[in-house]
């Protein structure tokens, strides 16, 4: 073998290995997304990953051809990090990023030649599947096809039920508690931190620190909490004013009702016979009828958030954030307790920055330092406040 022919060796042997990972990862990815999206969704996701796994076998193939031994599939690891962001962040967002991969895997991994031309071949395939996962995943995230001449077709029943659902614009959908609590520890930990930087500015470090610190850290909590709780308790009110309006169309509209259902039977793969047939025999129950189209509308499967539960991770992560900066002035006041107030506050906001990128999808360690950033200003700027007050 020559030593040209080595070199493409190794580089069709580190392409192949690359993309069977990214396979895997990719598999792996659509089946945690689709665990958190309606039947529909997850079924196009599943589909999806199914599809990555022939990817996977077809690399495989090639790779034993080539004599190139296949690690265990076992060996190719998703992170704790990804998984958690997984179950965290909006799905949205993590459609947005599976599309970005695709994209990215598209415009590099399998475009580039390898000199290998099977290789390449497969590679050439793979890649228009893989610009179809792409398409694929813009059209979850807009909810329908944008009508251009590279989507996928409009399923006939998606067409149907999209100019039904169009009259009926009141669905709303809700998020959850964790991100809030997330984002409750970012606020508090912020405007507590501000508010004991001035304040030590202005008094040296007095105990007038501890005092406008810790009550500003309780206010903080109870405002959160109390907000949360409201909030949460206005969602379950949409979801049951939603369900209230479902329960008129089906009374004002049976008929177009059960059309409703029936298509939406048909986009899960039931014949349109079939299909028909269920929905007709639920129709004659309007409160079977009821739950199965407040399921497949807007995601009201009987269980909705506890606003007790919300107020509760709000308040208590607000609460935590906010009295970080305050703890130092429990023990000693002065020049001490102010460095010891900031660094451990600085700390804080970059644990808090990198718990952020499991809701944003950022890295962890640059959205922690930007939020580290963000409390040297705002830390900064109120303490050089203090200290221009009159004393």
């Amino acid at each position: 073998m020559s030593a040209g022919s080595s070199e493409t060796t190794v580089e069709a042997r580190e392409r192949l290995l690359e993309a069977w990972r990214g396979e895997i990862v990719a598999g792996r990815a659509y089946e945690l997304i689709a665990q958190r999206v309606p039947d529909r969704e997850a079924g196009i996701l599943r589909r999806m990953a199914q599809a990555e796994g022939g990817h996977r076998a077809r690399l495989e193939a090639r790779m034993a051809e080539l004599g190139i031994q296949v690690p265990p599939a076992e060996s190719v690891h998703l992170s704790w990090w990804l998984r958690l962001q997984a179950r965290i962040a909006p799905v949205d967002r993590l459609l947005a990023a599976r599309e970005a991969a695709e994209d990215e895997e598209v415009g590099d991994l399998y475009k580039r030649p390898t000199g290998d031309p099977t290789t390449d071949g497969l590679l050439r395939d793979i890649r228009k599947e893989e610009r179809a996962h792409s398409h694929a995943v813009s059209e979850l995230r807009a909810g329908s096809a944008d009508g251009a001449g590279t989507s996928a077709p409009v399923h006939p029943a998606q067409a149907r039920l999209d100019m039904i659902l169009a009259r009926e614009k009141w669905h709303r959908t809700g998020g959850g508690w964790i991100s809030g609590a997330i984002y409750g520890a970012n606020d508090g930990l912020a405007a507590v931190f501000g508010i004991v930087a001035g304040v030590s500015g202005a008094t040296g470090g007095s105990s007038f620190v501890l005092t406008a610190g810790a009550a500003a850290a309780v206010a903080s909590a109870l405002s959160m909490a109390t907000g949360a709780f409201l909030a949460e308790r206005s969602e379950a009110e949409v979801a049951a004013a939603n369900v209230e309006r479902e329960r008129r169309e089906i009374a004002e509209h049976p008929e177009e009702e059960r059309e409703e259902l029936s298509l939406f039977y048909q986009l899960k793969g039931i014949d349109e016979a079939t299909a028909d047939s269920m929905a007709t025999q639920l129709a004659k129950q309007p409160d079977a009828m009821l739950r199965a189209l407040s399921v497949e509308e807007f995601g009201v499967a009987g269980d909705r958030g506890d606003p007790a539960q919300a107020a509760l991770a709000a308040g208590v992560s607000t609460g935590l954030g906010a009295i970080v900066p305050v703890i130092p002035f429990i023990f000693t006041t002065g020049t001490v307790a102010i460095i010891i107030a900031a660094v451990t506050s600085l700390v804080a906001h970059f644990l808090v920055g990198a718990a952020k990128s499991l809701v944003t999808l950022r890295s962890w360690w640059s959205a922690g330092l930007e939020m580290t950033l963000a409390g040297v200003i705002v830390g900064g700027a109120t303490y050089l406040v203090g200290l221009a007050l009159p004393k």
